[in-house]
């Protein structure tokens, strides 16, 4: 893949396939859609510092998404944070966000740094800083949008916060800001060493802690969790339609 377009291609196969098959990593397939949706039209009206070298950042970050999926469909195995992800979404137990936030864990606090570096391969990191924090914050407001109209996926998903009011629950918690600023610093460290391989190993098996997290957030979340999931939608490819819509209506607002 070179271009958003064919990014865009392969993101529309693997939501038609996640509805077909009612694999819930099509919840994130749909919203990491809409996201690379907004960064095409950001290009096209010319938004970023550097427009061309957006798009090149953009292939390589979905690729990672892609590769990771294609090697978990092939009975292969993918990183350790991926892996977890794709596992988490065979089981019906989870919440529509939690198998969002694993797929944006593994997404943005392993493959974004990556990413950035591969696109800056030679140059300083530095110069892409700007357009890395804008990738972040088109991510960070179709999540806000989903969340603010979760309801129309999970009914009653509302309960959970004033019911986890003042615990730390990192469920209720997951911030892109934090995971943005810790991509970053991860890109720096992932640029500096010639070790790359020692980098993704490293950096991953932290990321992975924090998807177990996400899984198994606590015992008294875990029994909210439990109330909740009973008024989600049963059918993936239906809840799947609704978050489309949730999604579109926040890229449109964008």
């Amino acid at each position: 893949m070179e271009t958003i377009d064919e990014v865009l291609g392969k993101m529309d196969q693997i939501v038609k396939e996640c509805k077909s098959t009612q694999c819930r990593i099509g919840y994130f397939g749909i919203l990491y859609r809409q996201v690379t949706r907004r960064i095409k039209q950001g290009i096209l009206n010319g938004e970023f510092e550097d427009n061309p070298r957006m798009e090149k950042l953009d292939v390589l970050f979905a690729k990672r998404f892609i590769d990771a999926y294609e090697l978990w469909k092939a009975g292969k195995t993918p990183t350790e944070s991926w892996k977890l992800a794709f596992e988490a979404s065979e089981s019906s137990k989870h919440l529509v966000l939690q198998h969002l936030f694993l797929g944006i864990n593994a997404h943005i606090n392993l493959d974004l740094g990556i990413a950035a570096s591969e696109t800056m391969s030679g140059q300083s990191l530095e110069g892409i800083k700007a357009d890395f924090n804008q990738i972040n914050s088109i991510l960070s407001e179709l999540v806000d949008g989903v969340k603010s109209n979760i309801s129309k996926v999970s009914p009653i998903f509302g309960w959970l916060i004033p019911l986890a009011k003042g615990r730390d629950e990192l469920l209720l918690n997951f911030s892109i800001q934090i995971a943005r600023d810790g991509a970053w610093k991860y890109a720096g460290e992932y640029h500096a060493d010639a070790n790359k391989d020692f980098q993704i190993q490293d950096r991953d098996k932290n990321i992975s802690a924090l998807a177990k997290k996400l899984i198994n957030p606590g015992k008294i979340l875990a029994f909210l969790i439990k109330a909740v999931g009973l008024a989600e939608w049963k059918s993936v490819s239906k809840t799947m339609d609704q978050l489309d819509q949730v999604t579109t209506k926040t890229l449109h607002e964008c």
